[in-house]
């Protein structure tokens, strides 16, 4: 999955900006996720939605024809991992994330040097309107006459980062996440997205991807019905073929 992060101050046009891109990348075949943070909290205190909530772990809502899943997650990416499976994630709002490429929405040049924190790879908003073609060396690009352009840089320069900070690489993800930016580095250079999973499916040879918890599942799931049998032998490489006919 790869992620493009879109930051601005509020009617910088970072909306419509969202909502543009991604039906370009639907126009392209692709399955498109929108995560938006919100400033406002919609589960208000003594609500009945926030009363399950200080109760449960998880809370489903419907509400008309919205539904919502309503949970407390540690990070950012506890939160994204309850996306289903997707070709590209954009993000609305989180500016505070380290770990993603950013498009910049802005009104003026001044909040594009305030909100530059070395992984914008692109402008739009409504400074585009302004016929400015670049600001401290990035392209600025109207979303409504050009969300192409926008879709092709989402295309190209994409990626989410694990954000656990392992220094594998050497680095911190901040760190490694500006150094591809700039090209110095790519995601390969990400030990942990790069290892190779402990659990692999194929359905006619094609991979089935899988994140990390549901590999963790399936492996103990086959492990522990195999371990029953009186002639299981533990080794390195366990194969299951099924036929479905």
């Amino acid at each position: 999955m790869k992620a493009m992060a879109f930051v601005g101050f509020k009617k910088s046009g970072k909306t419509t900006v969202v909502e543009n891109v991604a039906k370009e990348l639907k126009k392209r075949g692709y399955k498109v996720g929108i995560a938006k943070s919100m400033h406002t909290n919609f589960d208000k205190k003594d609500s009945d939605t926030w009363k399950f909530k200080k109760i449960a772990d998880y809370v489903l809502v419907r509400a008309q024809e919205t539904d919502a899943l309503l949970f407390d997650t540690r990070d950012l990416n506890s939160l994204l991992s309850m996306m289903p499976e997707v070709d590209f994630l954009l993000l609305e709002g989180f500016k505070d994330a380290k770990h993603i490429p950013k498009i910049i929405c802005a009104k003026i040049e001044e909040e594009v040097k305030e909100l530059n924190d070395g992984l914008a790879i692109g402008i739009s908003g409504i400074i585009a309107n302004k016929g400015i073609e670049k600001v401290n060396g990035l392209p600025v690009i109207n979303a409504l006459e050009t969300p192409g352009k926008i879709a092709n840089l989402v295309e190209e320069k994409g990626f989410i980062l694990p954000n656990i900070n392992c220094r594998m690489c050497g680095f911190d993800c901040y760190k490694m996440a500006k150094l591809i930016v700039k090209g110095e580095k790519s995601v390969k250079d990400c030990v942990v997205l790069s290892s190779k999973p402990r659990v692999m499916v194929k359905i006619d040879g094609k991979e089935l991807p899988m994140k990390d918890w549901v590999q963790e599942l399936v492996e103990k799931t086959i492990k522990g019905m195999l371990s029953a049998m009186k002639s299981y032998k533990e080794g390195k490489i366990i194969e299951i073929v099924i036929k479905t006919e």
